[in-house]
């Protein structure tokens, strides 16, 4: 399985990337519920039921409606619509959680299997070591130490190579979980390890401050603080409250022949004055809301910046390291390695320097696979942001609230 196979699992199956999703339909239905406006009321008015010394009484119905002034409606949905838009950076950054957490899994598996692999054939040398010293025990060439040290450095190279594939193991359960498939079989990895990325580290420092998702959504948070304090200056327009109704008077207005009023018509118009209660307070807290959100941005992108300026060092450092044990240490010791065991065979040097040798020779490859890892951890970390946390909870730019602009509280806010 390729890296590609393990991103597309995890954007089909990671369940926090649907939780992101849903907070974005969340937002879209909460802004369409604020700016729905209040339903009608109907009604029974009745007045001097009994008549008293006339015989009469009045009997009507009515029909009441709340008009909503000043636009209110549509700031109040506005607010929810830039949450949206906030929530849509969400899914934007989770992803880039979740891809970051698996190429990093991903790394870690490649490199443990590559490990394997590397352990695997030193373990080979050992057992043919293990063989071919009891052959020159055999002949009188090798003595008892030698032995001994060559079965000691074989059952070492078994140690190490058992250890190496659970090691393997773990690294692949974990890169299934972040998948979202934690019950996948486990299988080889297809993946170059050594093709490793080519940056521009002091470069990706600044894009990682300038285009983090996390960056773009403390900036649209900044946007759902100006539309409240937008909608705060509004809520200050009271609303128009009309009514109008029909009703039949059974008063008498003459005796001979009798006859009662009638039918009669009424209407009100009622509107609040805002003469104490301006939503001052609200407006206060929704400027103090602003200063908040714009003070969080910079701290955002300084904290930002703090993490990606060590990564980009350590990216330097291990993409140096890892060319140095490519092209000097490695072909260097295994040249000695070679020369070491020639000498031996031909009876000019002590069994013990080809084993310290051999040692060196896998131990400076096993550093190489760790720089190879190191190259890739850093720059998956800065190409993705700096983030983590694919199986995080992502976060909610509103609440939960399903109790705004109930059909019975006549269009007011939640």
């Amino acid at each position: 399985m390729s890296l590609a196979d393990f991103e597309t699992l995890a954007d089909a199956n990671n369940p926090t990337l649907k939780l992101a999703n849903a907070l974005v339909r969340r937002s879209q239905e909460q802004a369409r519920q604020a700016g729905l406006y209040s339903n009608p009321s109907v009604g029974y008015q009745g007045e001097e039921i009994r008549g008293g010394a006339y015989g009469g009484g009045e009997h009507g119905g009515f029909v009441q409606q709340t008009i909503v002034l000043g636009g209110k409606l549509g700031l109040r949905r506005n607010i929810y619509e830039q949450q949206k838009r906030s929530d849509e950076i969400g899914v934007h950054e989770q992803t880039h959680r979740i891809h970051g957490d698996v190429q990093q899994a991903f790394y870690d598996a490649l490199t443990a299997q590559a490990t394997v692999q590397l352990r695997e054939r030193l373990l080979g040398v050992a057992l043919d070591a293990v063989e071919t010293v009891h052959q020159l025990a055999n002949v009188g060439q090798a003595d008892a130490p030698d032995i001994l040290q060559t079965e000691v450095e074989s059952e070492q190279a078994k140690v190490d190579y058992v250890t190496a594939q659970r090691q393997y193991l773990q690294a692949f359960r974990t890169l299934a979980a972040l998948t979202g498939k934690s019950d996948l079989a486990v299988s080889p990895l297809q993946g170059e390890l050594e093709n490793t990325p080519d940056l521009n580290a002091e470069q990706m420092v600044d894009s990682v401050v300038a285009n983090s998702p996390t960056v773009k959504r403390a900036q649209q948070e900044a946007a759902v603080a100006q539309a409240r304090l937008k909608d705060a200056k509004r809520e200050s327009v009271p609303d128009l409250q009309l009514r109008a109704g029909e009703q039949y008077n059974a008063e008498q207005v003459s005796q001979n022949p009798v006859r009662p009023v009638g039918a009669e018509s009424f209407a009100s118009a009622t509107i609040n004055i805002p003469l104490w209660n301006r939503n001052q307070g609200n407006v206060g807290a929704a400027k103090a809301e602003i200063e908040r959100a714009q003070q969080d941005l910079t701290r955002e992108q300084l904290s930002l910046r703090r993490q990606a300026a060590p990564l980009a060092q350590s990216y330097e450092t291990a993409k140096f390291e890892a060319e140095r044990y490519k092209t000097q240490l490695i072909p260097r010791s295994a040249r000695a390695y070679d020369l070491y065991l020639k000498k031996y065979q031909n009876m000019a040097q002590a069994y013990p320097q080809v084993l310290v040798s051999q040692r060196t020779l896998f131990q400076l490859q096993i550093g190489y696979l760790m720089a190879l890892h190191d190259v890739w951890r850093s720059a998956i970390a800065l190409q993705n942001y700096t983030l983590t946390g694919g199986l995080d909870a992502p976060m909610s730019s509103g609440s939960s609230t399903t109790t705004i602009n109930l059909p019975n509280t006549g269009g007011a806010q939640e």
